[in-house]
């Protein structure tokens, strides 16, 4: 949850601005310089919401719409053809992700929720608090960047230009453009849906062009940083599983996990998949070791069911299975023919230098480093609690870390990158830092232009919708109240639906 000294230090914040300015304007001696300093400044005070406008800018965007008018033609007559398109693509978008939620709701395990393209977003819930930054900073550019298209397509089509502006509500930034609305009112329908579609276009560009920038990024960054070697740790969150004197630390570069090879964090994240859903991975060790740790303690069953036979609570020994008969297959991490046996050995012992197996048949043939006089090799797999992994994770030349617990709490106590830095001297955390301003640049510039173009009060699509209503159904209804009272219907409907993909998406993030 979002950590309440933050709450607070919001909440004290606005109640200092609102009430400061509420004194400021209750005093005779003052008043009037105060709210002419405001008017001269463009700012706007208002409960948990303050706006500032300007019209400083009005020359830049003139120049821009002056720019090539052909290709500007061209290219806001794309936007219109791809406003409307994604008006009725986020309906039938927003009408798939209520299914999809409705059907979690009423299943017992919801899964497949990360496959949704539309999600609610809450800070402290789903938003990790340390991802603030990138997320309001990607929010600022693509609402700046979704006004300037609207601004840019006014002025093209004769509409004149008040000013440019940027609010923050509570935390939210934003940023809108003031047009004049009696030019607005003068021009086509085709003109207007030219003006209005160039928020959601130009949105739709920025997430684009993001998205060619992160897949191009590690040929950009060839020069400093190469990949392709490993998954190198960033970060380490302190008093983990993955933290200690044999866990990792940053600037380790992680190559494989068990023998499933590492070579970015996507083989990271799916190699840990792979291990959760798999059965324990055995381990081959010979025969000799098991007499001299089979007195360690008589095997029994935990709550779960599952065998422990480690009594004296070492921190070093760990419960291994193993089957005597060669010929015995696993099925789940269990032998169908005979019985399993038990035998407390020393995990890092028993493991190092040890090759993976399945079952004993995968132990026949010699190790490399298997020492004289160890005997025969059995498949030796350790006996945990359910749903947790023994996992080896290598970053040489350091010793491997052996990694005992949840799959998901290693995956989510570590982060790591895939560029690795050519000199000592260059920042781990700059490739980083790019790549996840791009991703959340995509991630909030797409879903921008799909809540706007949606058919709903307040938004674009409202404007969308009645312009385009306008010029495609001017013959067909010729009477004006009877177009607006289908857009109206319209209207209400996609009002309705963006509420209720809100409500129950909230309603699944903070309640399940």
């Amino acid at each position: 949850m979002i950590p309440i000294p933050i709450v607070v230090c919001v909440m004290g914040g606005w109640c200092a601005i609102y009430l400061t300015d509420t004194l400021i304007k209750t005093s005779t001696s003052v008043k009037h310089r105060y709210e002419t300093w405001l008017s001269s400044n463009g700012l706007t005070l208002s409960p948990f919401h303050v706006r500032w406008q300007t019209g400083l800018f009005n020359r830049l965007f003139a120049r821009c719409a002056s720019l090539n008018p052909h290709f500007l033609h061209v290219w806001f007559s794309m936007g219109m053809v791809f406003g409307v398109v994604a008006m009725f693509g986020s309906v039938i978008l927003l009408s798939q992700t209520l299914h999809q939620t409705l059907k979690q709701m009423t299943s017992e395990a919801p899964e497949g929720s990360h496959e949704q393209v539309l999600q609610v977003v809450v800070p402290g819930v789903n938003l990790p608090v340390s991802q603030l930054a990138y997320f309001f900073s990607a929010i600022l550019v693509s609402g700046v960047i979704h006004e300037f298209g609207h601004g840019v397509a006014a002025l093209r089509e004769q509409v004149r230009l008040n000013g440019f502006g940027i609010f923050v509500f509570v935390v939210y930034p934003g940023a809108f453009v003031d047009l004049f609305t009696t030019h607005l009112n003068l021009i086509s329908p085709i003109q207007q849906l030219r003006i209005f579609c160039a928020g959601v276009w130009h949105n739709f560009i920025l997430c684009v062009a993001a998205l060619c920038f992160l897949l191009l990024l590690p040929l950009m960054l060839f020069p400093l940083y190469y990949t392709g070697a490993g998954a190198l740790v960033t970060e380490v969150v302190e008093g983990s599983p993955s933290s200690g004197p044999r866990g990792l630390f940053v600037g380790n570069l992680v190559t494989s996990l068990e023998d499933c090879a590492v070579h970015g964090v996507e083989d990271w994240n799916w190699c840990i998949r792979q291990l959760s859903q798999q059965p324990q991975t055995g381990y081959c060790a010979g025969t000799k070791n098991l007499q001299i740790s089979w007195a360690a303690g008589r095997a029994y069953k935990r709550l779960d069911g599952t065998m422990e036979c480690c009594s004296n609570n070492s921190l070093t020994d760990l419960c291994f299975s193993y089957h005597n008969n060669q010929d015995g297959k696993m099925v789940d991490g269990h032998t169908v023919h005979t019985d399993a046996e038990y035998a407390c050995l020393p995990a890092r012992k028993t493991m190092e230098s040890s090759r993976t197996c399945r079952t004993n048949a995968d132990c026949q043939q010699p190790q490399p480093k298997q020492q004289d006089g160890a005997g025969p090799s059995l498949c030796m797999v350790p006996s945990l609690e359910n749903q947790t992994r023994l996992i080896r994770v290598r970053h040489p030349p350091h010793q491997d870390m052996l990694f005992v617990g949840y799959p998901s709490h290693l995956q989510y106590s570590v982060s790591l990158t895939n560029f690795v830095p050519r000199l000592s001297f260059l920042h781990l955390d700059l490739p980083v830092l790019l790549e996840t301003f791009c991703k959340y640049l995509v991630s909030l510039s797409g879903a921008l232009a799909v809540v706007n173009a949606v058919p709903c009060f307040a938004l674009d699509g409202q404007w969308m919708l009645t312009s385009f209503l306008e010029a495609s159904l001017g013959t067909l209804l010729p009477e004006r109240s009877s177009r607006e009272m289908l857009g109206f219907c319209i209207l209400l409907g996609g009002s309705a639906l963006l509420a209720s993909n809100v409500a129950l998406g909230l309603w699944m993030v903070t309640a399940r």
